[in-house]
């Protein structure tokens, strides 16, 4: 296997790799360009989050800047909305519903080291897929942690560190976050 099959499978791998420095550059590029472009070109951005992200669905929006290390991992669906600062770690796939919104500084990591300092010092490292439901507020400042599922329906409170999984219709708040209330539908 290729690193970078390694690193999508959630396997340890280089990030030093070749084939990923390249790939992390151009989404770096990426990141640049769509940060550069006028306000009002709606349009364009729409299309160049289409192209880049693994899929995007109907009307995404992004207020730059947005930083992620690949790009092709994330996969959003329709009326996705990211505020202004938002941090995709993209190592592993990132899968975010319907009508979700990540407010300012909202931080998705996929990403992660091992534990054992002997095996972190020689440069492996390896990530954890996050699924997000639909329906779903992100509040800001929150982080989302490697290997996380977040069902539909939930908001997940301003500063929150989510550890653990998130069952549907559900507020979470707090560092762990932990259920706040239930959310009751309305017809």
């Amino acid at each position: 296997m290729t690193e970078k099959e390694k690193m999508i499978e959630g396997e340890m791998y280089f990030s030093n790799d070749p084939e990923l420095l390249e790939l992390r550059e151009r989404a770096r590029d990426w990141m640049k360009n769509f940060s550069e472009l006028p306000i009002r070109a709606y349009k364009q951005k729409e299309l160049m989050i289409q192209e880049f992200f693994g899929h995007a669905g109907n009307t995404p929006f992004i207020e730059a800047p947005l930083r992620c290390d690949y790009g092709f991992n994330i996969y959003v669906g329709d009326d996705f909305f990211a505020n202004f600062n938002c941090t995709l770690l993209d190592v592993c796939r990132i899968d975010i519903g319907d009508r979700c919104m990540l407010a300012p500084n909202v931080q998705l990591y996929t990403a992660t080291h091992p534990i054992d300092p002997v095996q972190r010092a020689s440069g492996l490292e390896y990530g954890k897929p996050i699924k997000i439901g639909n329906d779903v507020w992100i509040g800001g400042g929150a982080i989302i942690n490697p290997g996380i599922v977040i069902g539909n329906n939930v908001v997940v409170a301003s500063g929150s560190v989510v550890t653990k999984n998130v069952p549907d219709n559900v507020v979470v708040g707090g560092n762990p976050a932990a259920v706040i209330r239930s959310i009751e539908l309305s017809e």
